[in-house]
């Protein structure tokens, strides 16, 4: 009896692991998730619905804000409009760190903090805060990088391969000291307020001899969720361009009219189809009209 009751927590130990593991590494399951909410708010237009399902996700995966779905910016918002509890000051605190590698974007929802009690300085000190754990060295690294990445680009060819080999080496070591150098590592902006521009840095590696490695690391950082799948993309869609190969996620120029299988492709990685992304594009675009 003693040896069923100690094999039955077991089990139930191993499953809790299973699914904590889940939740922090299956990043993919999460950002198709997201899609999936994101279309029954943006498409099907059902907020009600979207907020519902948007509070179950959080409370199995750490939300993130991608770039024009902003998902837990979107749950936050609703929530409030639809007065439907979204856990208050903890979440809002959730929100303005996900805001705070973004500049001033953090303003457009000042109403909303002051609402629920948090004022223009505790939210300047909360990013203050996120930003004293940024990785310092790599900051350096990578503002030098940026940088190099554009020296004499297309004017000097034997310059742009120096420094391609540099940024790949680095980029390299990066992975295997730091991991992946993620908004969360270092922010959008190094010093002397250089920008990182990591979609354009990254489609440069397609020209190093260390792609192979470079793409499979990054594949891993996509399931992990510290590489943003959208940045993958592109870089696969031009190397593929580069190959004379048709474009595997509709990021590159060589057109594939199998929509089917690039909608498939697009899934396998996290990204929303191509009507979804078209929405998403006319949605971001028009609300700087």
């Amino acid at each position: 009896m003693n040896k069923l009751f100690l094999f039955i927590q077991l089990f139930i130990c191993l499953l809790i692991v299973s699914a904590c593991k889940k939740n922090t590494n299956d990043a993919i399951a999460y950002y198709n998730k997201v899609n999936e909410i994101d279309s029954i708010y943006r498409i099907a237009k059902n907020p009600q619905l979207a907020v519902k399902k948007y509070s179950q996700l959080f409370s199995e995966f750490t939300p993130k804000n991608q770039d024009r779905i902003e998902e837990y910016t979107t749950y936050i918002t609703l929530a409030d409009r639809l007065n439907i509890d979204f856990g208050g000051k903890k979440s809002l605190y959730k929100m303005i760190s996900l805001l705070a590698p973004y500049g001033n974007t953090y303003k457009i929802h000042l109403s909303l903090f002051k609402k629920y009690g948090i004022d223009n300085t505790e939210v300047k000190k909360q990013i203050a805060d996120w930003k004293k754990q940024l990785n310092k060295r790599l900051i350096d690294s990578f503002s030098v990088a940026m940088i190099r990445d554009q020296e004499k680009r297309h004017i000097d060819l034997k310059i742009q391969a120096k420094n391609l080999k540099k940024n790949a080496d680095l980029l390299i070591w990066t992975f295997k000291n730091y991991g992946f150098p993620s908004v969360d590592k270092i922010g959008t902006t190094g010093n002397n307020n250089v920008f990182f521009a990591m979609p354009t840095f990254l489609t440069h590696m397609i020209e190093s001899d260390k792609y192979p490695y470079i793409k499979h690391k990054l594949l891993e950082y996509v399931k992990s969720g510290d590489c943003p799948p959208r940045d993958y993309a592109l870089m696969v869609d031009m190397y593929n361009d580069s190959s004379g190969i048709k474009t595997c996620y509709s990021y590159g120029l060589r057109e594939n009219k199998d929509s089917a299988q690039i909608n498939r492709n697009r899934k396998s990685i996290g990204l929303p189809s191509l009507k979804h992304s078209a929405k998403i594009r006319k949605d971001y675009f028009s609300s700087f009209e």
